[in-house]
């Protein structure tokens, strides 16, 4: 799964959140729900241009930010569950050989 960096994950937020809500104030039931979709629609296209992948799930696009994971693992290549982890959780080789865990 492609993974955001920093500032594709804040064009993604703008497009799901910040858009919506500054055009939502003071509007019916329907009229936010026709926002929420369009905005919807949008943040799923911005992920397609910048990955290729043709998501369907806004929601799912959350985990996919590369900074709230750590490096790839030295032996199976898997991103590490987190930045600060001792284990890789895919092959349990201990993290000590990585740059800067010394």
């Amino acid at each position: 799964m492609p993974m955001l960096d920093e500032t594709e994950y804040a064009l993604f937020i703008n497009e799901v959140f910040l858009k919506p809500s500054r055009l939502d104030m003071d509007k019916s039931p329907a009229e936010s729900l026709r926002i929420w979709e369009e905005a919807r629609r949008r943040a799923l296209d911005l992920y397609f241009r910048l990955t290729g992948l043709q998501e369907t799930n806004v929601w799912a696009i959350y985990h996919h930010r590369l900074s709230i994971y750590g490096p790839p693992c030295n032996w199976c290549g898997k991103p590490l569950r987190t930045p600060k982890a001792k284990i890789c959780a895919a092959c349990w080789t201990p993290i000590t050989s990585l740059p800067g865990k010394e």
